[in-house]
């Protein structure tokens, strides 16, 4: 089932669409809290934006251009500020249409269903993993923290993706050995130690400070 994110600040439009997109076999989500909508984001993992232009704190075009630097999950702007000037800007920050209010639902519903089609159809789905604003995407195996990439070696990589996968839980170090052993080199104790070491770094380093915990004698966790 594929899911759509909205970020619409009018309850009664949002509800509305969370209803119709049911009844097309879609799952839908509003945004609740308009200062963290990439935590949101990340946490539901959306195939669709839909976003209006006038938000709370921060306007559409902030969110889609923070989306944009970690996803290239279809955008479509819906809004009544519809004029040449705000769907220009809307296209340039990256959104995939812009649909203007008030609209029909089975229209919007068609929109959406065409983007989904054009998408995945040909393209698959490339989910991200988000935890305290950094964002994993697991299409092109990239991390970003407030805009910005962080590097991650291979072996780097494989850490943070089952950490991630397995927020909230401890991994045991033999678990991470074995992702580890996917490489071609020989992975040791020493050498998963090392590469948390260098993981740990770079994440303090980026302002993600004690994003990974170590469990003595059991393994890491992030929470």
């Amino acid at each position: 089932m594929y899911r759509i994110l909205i970020v619409e600040d009018d309850r009664g439009i949002g509800e509305a669409i969370v209803r119709q997109a049911s009844v097309w076999g879609l799952e839908a989500k509003c945004v609740t809290d308009f200062q963290n909508v990439m935590s949101q984001f990340g946490a539901f993992d959306p195939q669709l934006v839909l976003m209006d232009i006038t938000l709370p704190f921060f306007n559409g075009y902030h969110w889609c251009s923070r989306i944009r630097q970690v996803s290239k999950v279809p955008i479509i702007f819906i809004s009544s500020a519809a004029d040449n000037m705000n769907i220009i800007m809307a296209v340039n920050m990256g959104a995939d249409d812009f649909i203007a209010k008030p609209f029909d639902m089975s229209v919007l519903m068609a929109k959406i269903n065409a983007m989904l089609r054009r998408t995945y159809d040909f393209t698959g789905i490339s989910p991200v993993l988000e935890h305290r604003g950094a964002v994993l995407n697991t299409g092109d195996n990239t991390l970003t923290f407030e805009g910005k990439p962080i590097p991650l070696s291979k072996n780097e990589y494989r850490i943070l993706l089952t950490l991630l996968e397995n927020k909230g839980s401890v991994v045991s170090r033999e678990r991470l050995m074995e992702k580890l052993w996917q490489t071609d080199s020989f992975v040791d104790e020493n050498t998963l130690t090392v590469n948390v070491g260098r993981l740990r770094k770079k994440l303090d380093g980026a302002g993600l400070i004690g994003f990974i915990e170590t469990r003595f004698g059991v393994g890491y966790l992030v929470k």
